[in-house]
């Protein structure tokens, strides 16, 4: 019999040791269990900024309630659009109302904006440098439901389109900032989007979100971590509980993909003689580790090593998401341990 694509695997059910996870776990928070969270942070910041600019208005292809739009769409529901499963039409309507002096903020699945919508957002929207802000969910390794709602290609895809800014953000705090920061922007802008309930982050670190701007948020001298989206929140993680361990890491968060801060990211490579790894929720193939190793190459930089933290180049299983995140190597214990193991060797 065929298995649906919301059951998972059986040998990620298996191993007495390992706790028993429901389905919702395919689709829960990436919080930690006692980690502060803020519920729909993009849909609230949104909403308050449409208040102050009446040029805003938000489409959605059928997801407003799974891509937080249902908050603007409740604020401001004569400034909502839903556009039914028809991600192309979507783009194209978005685009033409850009063209009208309206600023649309387009919500969907990361797949679909990118798998399926992506000549309609290169020529409809970045050729013609339009002002359209797309905002999409799931992106990368964020749902468990498998390869037709797993996004871990959207960033390279989207990486050698002109005209594109692609952001990243950590965690609750840094979407809210960085809101604000793409309206003020003119020209298109992709945000890949955490969702629900969002951790809370950044709190601790004094840090705010400058688009184009990447922000050492924590230094150290036995290995550089450069990181975007959750994988910053991971590397965080990682990075206290390698202290205990006498290992000293910094962390270099890296939101804003494209255009890429080289020369942050050349100025801390630089420094003292650290392996330099890259963390990040997508594929290794042709997202920020390709992009950093192709900069740091360019300007002829030469760190102790260089290692890549990502999603295999492989369709990924479906299951439970802490499960995956240990499968493929980016929960915080996978992270420690492997940069544990590249500092032994």
């Amino acid at each position: 019999m065929r298995r649906s694509k919301y059951e998972r695997p059986a040998h990620l059910l298996s191993g007495s040791d390992r706790p028993r996870l429901t389905t919702s776990a395919m689709i829960a928070s990436i919080a930690g269990a006692d980690q502060p969270t803020r519920a729909a942070p993009f849909g609230h910041a949104l909403a308050r900024l449409a208040e102050k600019d009446e040029r805003i208005v938000g489409l959605s292809a059928d997801l407003a309630k799974y891509t937080d739009l249902h908050i603007f769409r409740a604020a401001h529901p004569e400034r909502f659009y839903q556009m039914g499963m028809a991600e192309q039409l979507l783009m194209m309507s978005a685009a033409g109302m850009a063209r009208e002096g309206l600023q649309p903020w387009v919500t969907t699945y990361a797949v679909f904006a990118s798998r399926r919508a992506y000549d309609f957002v290169c020529l409809a929207m970045a050729e013609e440098m339009l002002d359209v802000k797309i905002v999409c969910a799931l992106p990368g390794l964020t749902t468990g439901y498998g390869p037709s709602h797993q996004a871990t290609e959207d960033v390279a895809m989207f990486r050698g389109m002109p005209n594109l800014t692609i952001i990243d953000p950590c965690d609750a705090l840094e979407i809210e900032q960085a809101v604000p920061a793409m309206a003020a922007h003119r020209g298109p802008v992709y945000m890949r989007l955490l969702r629900g309930n969002v951790p809370i982050v950044l709190d601790e670190y004094g840090y705010r979100f400058e688009l184009g701007k990447a922000k050492l948020i924590r230094d150290g001298k036995d290995t550089l971590i450069i990181s975007s989206g959750l994988m910053t929140m991971r590397a965080l993680e990682a990075a206290k509980a390698l202290q205990k361990d006498g290992v000293d890491a910094a962390v270099l968060h890296v939101p804003t993909i494209k255009p890429l801060d080289e020369a942050t990211i050349i100025a801390e490579c630089r420094k003292q003689n650290r392996l330099v790894v890259v963390a990040e929720n997508h594929t290794v193939i042709g997202g920020l580790g390709e992009a950093v190793a192709a900069t740091l190459m360019r300007s002829d930089v030469r760190p102790e090593g260089f290692r890549q933290i990502g999603l295999p180049d492989q369709f990924l299983e479906a299951g439970a998401l802490p499960t995956l995140h240990d499968m493929y190597g980016i929960s915080t214990a996978k992270v420690v341990d492997a940069i544990k193991g590249w500092l032994d060797t």
